[in-house]
């Protein structure tokens, strides 16, 4: 008899959905800070990738994780926010629909979207999903908060109405855990955002895999337990949830994949490889 843990996700493929730059004190906490005994340290830029993670699951169908930035992300964003986390070695190829065709599918055959979080690099590309019946699953604290956000522009910018409408089909969930579909489980990773969540992929040949969202942005966030910089909203709730990961992924021998870290993503093998 199968269980949630036998029932797997099938064949999971990166999707390199985009590429930005940024100062690094956004990314990791006390980054390119100066002191009185060296009061212009060098600023180090970073360099990132925007990715998305598409699931065949052999009873739901074809799942996404996170959708990038969108189409014309700089126009859309607008200065000066386009300039500090610049889009760079753009491709036409690395837009949504085309790195799901390299793996054989198209944007139509997509049945459900999870979204980690809802700023604009993880949930621009919801554009091709208006209109449509596939249904948006998001914590309900994420939602409540992008939508307060852009409405009060409490924390507009990062969460943008372009893409927070009532024509997407939004279905909320609550609480620390959801087992969303047999070996594919979400939880709740507040620090970032009120509402992140990580996502919990188990293979049959590969393992256990944790998508982190940005939850951690960069490698050092989790390896070294280096707290997020300017981007960070509650450093208690990040506190806990890095506890929580780093528990899950040794109980679980995870491979723990972050959320813009192009070092980390430069080891594993792009769509159209899939994962089992």
């Amino acid at each position: 008899m199968s269980t949630s843990i036998d029932l797997i996700n099938q064949a999971p493929q990166l999707l390199h959905i985009g590429n930005l730059e940024a100062e690094e004190g956004w990314f990791k906490r006390g980054g390119g800070t100066s002191t009185l005994s060296n009061p212009k340290p060098d600023r180090e830029r970073r360099k990132l990738m925007v990715m998305s993670v598409l699931i065949e699951h052999p009873t739901e169908g074809l799942i996404l994780f996170e959708t990038g930035s969108g189409k014309n992300y700089p126009e859309v964003w607008g200065a000066p926010i386009n300039d500090v986390f610049a889009r760079v070695d753009y491709d036409e190829s690395q837009e949504l629909d085309q790195q799901i065709e390299r793996t054989g599918h198209s944007v139509k055959d997509v049945t459900m979207v999870i979204l980690g979080h809802l700023h604009i690099d993880h949930a621009g590309g919801l554009e091709l999903f208006r209109g449509t019946k596939v249904p948006i699953y998001v914590h309900e604290a994420e939602l409540k908060h992008a939508f307060y956000s852009v409405a009060t522009g409490s924390d507009l910018g990062v969460y943008m109405p372009h893409y927070l409408t009532f024509d997407l089909n939004w279905q909320s969930f609550h609480g620390d855990f959801l087992e969303i579909a047999p070996g594919l489980n979400l939880r709740h990773a507040p620090g970032h955002t009120p509402g992140l969540c990580i996502m919990q992929v188990n293979l049959s040949e590969s393992g256990t895999w944790i998508f982190t969202s940005d939850m951690y942005h960069v490698h050092e966030n989790y390896e070294d337990n280096h707290p997020q910089g300017w981007l960070a909203r509650d450093h208690d709730d990040w506190v806990r949830s890095n506890q929580m990961i780093h528990l899950l992924a040794r109980r679980t021998n995870a491979k723990v994949i972050f959320g813009h870290c192009a070092e980390t993503l430069s080891k594993y093998q792009l769509a159209p490889h899939a994962y089992t």
